[in-house]
């Protein structure tokens, strides 16, 4: 049994203008390996995050669930943690307090020094010594993102859920910490889904990246495997065959074969392309 499937999820989204309702992606469904790094690529409009949230149990699936461990999720809980691209850290508390709010919350019954030990062992992890006391006011993009990172890493989540995290970092700290999400999931081995617009940060992470077509109505069309012996770093993969293989598969796919297939899948269901609806 995988450890989280997705079991043929469809999301509805009110029209616009109050004429029924259009169908952001339709009957998408995976499953993930525990341990797996599995990434969604696909672009802007095609539902990734949202197929993250109804992970979370942020949103619900028009049609379809989603099941981790044998049991379909009902709604947002500690077993499953999100990595936002905005940071969502609390202002008024410091590095250490975010960090330890999430881990007194995962674990209740931990005494004050378990807590301590866990909230030290992460920030040691991200690089953030010396920032414990700082807010997120006195942080830069790429340090916030770390506190968010070991937020989520501390708790020990059965599913981490990154969505496009570093999508608001400059491309320097970026690859730094893109890096570091490297050697902290070699440490962990959690189970990471994540989305992201980014095919060179997808192929550098991931165990296996989901290939979505364009939306409205969009489809997962194909789940490629990555080669690429680990643990990576840029500078290793970037000469790979391999690498330069999936990449131009990955891109090609993007640029020209998503939207085909998605005009495929539409003229097969007899509507148009772009104004796919329910009406009630």
């Amino acid at each position: 049994m995988p450890l989280l499937e997705i079991d043929h999820i469809t999301k509805f989204f009110p029209n616009t203008d109050g004429a029924g309702e259009v169908c952001v992606f339709r009957d998408v469904a995976f499953k993930v390996e525990q341990g797996e790094f599995l990434t969604m690529v696909g672009h802007s409009g095609c539902g990734k995050s949202t197929v993250l949230n109804i992970i979370a149990g942020l949103e619900t699936a028009s049609l379809g669930g989603v099941v981790l461990e044998g049991r379909e999720i009902a709604g947002p809980g500690m077993d499953r943690m999100v990595v936002f691209q905005n940071f969502s850290l609390m202002p008024w508390m410091t590095v250490t307090q975010n960090v330890r709010l999430a881990v007194r919350s995962a674990y209740p019954s931990w005494s004050g020094a378990q807590v301590d030990d866990c909230v030290t062992r992460y920030i040691d992890m991200v690089g953030l010594n010396g920032a414990e006391k700082k807010r997120p006011a006195a942080l830069s993009g790429g340090m916030k993102q770390r506190v968010g990172l070991a937020r989520a890493f501390a708790t020990e989540p059965k599913v981490l859920l990154l969505d496009e995290p570093f999508a608001q970092i400059d491309a320097l700290t970026r690859g730094v910490i893109q890096e570091e999400l490297v050697r902290m999931w070699t440490a962990s081995r959690n189970t990471v889904f994540m989305v992201t617009h980014d095919v060179d940060e997808a192929i550098l992470l991931s165990d296996r990246i989901a290939l979505m077509t364009n939306g409205p109505d969009a489809r997962l069309a194909e789940i490629v495997e990555v080669k690429l012996p680990r643990p990576r770093s840029r500078a290793d993969i970037i000469d790979e065959p391999e690498y330069a293989r999936l990449r131009s598969h990955i891109i090609h796919f993007l640029v020209e074969r998503s939207r085909h297939l998605q005009e495929q899948a539409a003229a097969e269901s007899g509507l148009p392309g772009r104004n796919l609806v329910r009406t009630h």
